[in-house]
């Protein structure tokens, strides 16, 4: 027998009505009330999410720690997202994720997914306060590091390749885009 979803009609989605999606292989998020689905990511992209929790992994703090995703993290009631890599506070993760922003989110471009992270995500970690957001895209490579000043994104590194990425938030990691898709 197959199993059917009812979905919400004349609403937006919620937390709730995400916690009854199937487990089919797909992420299912949340953005403004509105359901996201996407397919499974493909090996690329799976690559630089295991480099990218390794490096962060390495230097993580014990009062930290660095997840890959899917995990769910719930920035309102009507928006849960699944970065595809996260640094949050162990003491602020529970059974279900996280239930704010993140101290850093990661999100690997895929060409499926570009706008979502560039312009949907990124201006709700924004608001949620998620004080730093990677953005990753493999097929450069790249990296885009937006951190939180005075409540809005502000560009502090855009590197390509062979150049080196240096940061301190949420802590010192240091590595090249290049590294990343080896």
């Amino acid at each position: 027998m197959t199993a059917v979803t009812q979905l919400p009609y004349g609403r937006a989605f919620t937390w709730a009505d995400l916690e009854a999606m199937p487990d089919d292989g797909h992420r299912y998020e949340l953005i403004d009330g509105v359901l996201i689905v996407s397919p499974a990511p493909r090996p690329l992209h799976q690559r630089v999410v295991a480099e990218v929790t390794t490096l962060l992994r390495e230097g993580c703090p014990p009062e930290l720690e660095a997840l890959p995703g899917p995990v769910d993290v719930r920035l309102a009631e009507d928006t849960v997202v699944e970065p595809d890599v996260i640094v949050a506070r162990r003491a602020d993760l529970t059974d279900r994720g996280l239930l704010h922003a993140p101290l850093l989110a990661v999100e690997v471009l895929s060409p499926g997914n570009r706008g979502v992270d560039l312009v949907s995500k990124r201006n709700r970690y924004e608001s949620s306060g998620c004080l730093s957001y990677w953005i990753v895209d493999p097929d450069i490579p790249s990296l885009l590091e937006l951190r939180l000043r005075d409540g809005r994104y502000v560009e502090t590194a855009h590197v390509k390749a062979d150049e080196a990425f240096h940061t301190d938030a949420p802590y010192a990691v240091s590595f090249t885009p290049a590294a990343l898709i080896s």
